[in-house]
């Protein structure tokens, strides 16, 4: 944090608030969500960027052996004079991805796919960055939870852009039935079953007079 840069800025934060709940208010994610949901409005109220991604996809999955945490990350909304950027994270950026290589040496997964979600960012002047499609077959049964923000609502385009694609889980069994997520969910992941996550786009921003 730069010194002295919030000296001239007073935050309040009621009692009973989302941000500052009261027990016994059930609490989770401050770090990976409300924090995107915070940062996201305060840039929207200003009107200076569109929204985010507004998640970080956490996703987790292990069973009695092994167990792996990861972030995901998608696209950041655009602004006056500039377009949104692909594949990052956004607003909580202190987390990397590990390498497909790594990964699938030390657990028994396969990257199938890791790709970014052409077209998923919101149209406009400047338009929003693109999310991922992440694609992670599973070669060992485990459980997979997957805890997401923007699955239903889509990241906000600003000053007339429109609003970026919203995310999307799914699992596709090795019969080739597709079992549809919730934002907030987990599966039971038998070998040959793939958890597939298509990550929101971020909004665009200004009006697209080509259209």
């Amino acid at each position: 944090m730069n010194e002295g840069c919030l000296k001239p800025i007073e935050i309040h934060a009621p009692n009973g608030s989302m941000i500052n709940p009261n027990y016994p208010a059930a609490v989770i994610s401050g770090n990976t969500e409300v924090s995107q949901a915070i940062a996201d409005t305060l840039y929207g109220a200003l009107g200076v960027i569109a929204g985010s991604q507004g998640t970080m996809t956490n996703f987790v999955y292990g069973n009695a052996r092994i167990q792996n945490y990861e972030t995901i990350c998608g696209g950041t909304g655009a602004g006056e004079g500039f377009d949104g950027a692909s594949a990052v994270h956004s607003h909580m950026t202190n987390t990397r991805m590990t390498d497909p290589e790594v990964l699938e040496t030390r657990f028994p997964v396969r990257v199938e796919e890791f790709s970014i979600r052409k077209g998923s960012g919101g149209h406009g002047k400047w338009s929003g960055g693109n999310g991922i499609t992440r694609r992670l077959r599973f070669l060992e049964e485990m459980t997979a939870t997957v805890l997401s923000s923007h699955r239903q609502v889509p990241p906000h385009g600003a000053a007339g852009g429109d609003a970026g694609q919203s995310g999307e889980n799914h699992v596709e069994r090795a019969d080739g039935t597709v079992v549809r997520l919730k934002g907030n969910d987990e599966a039971l992941m038998a070998p040959g079953d793939i958890f597939v996550m298509n990550t929101p786009g971020g909004g665009g921003y200004g009006k697209d007079e080509t259209k």
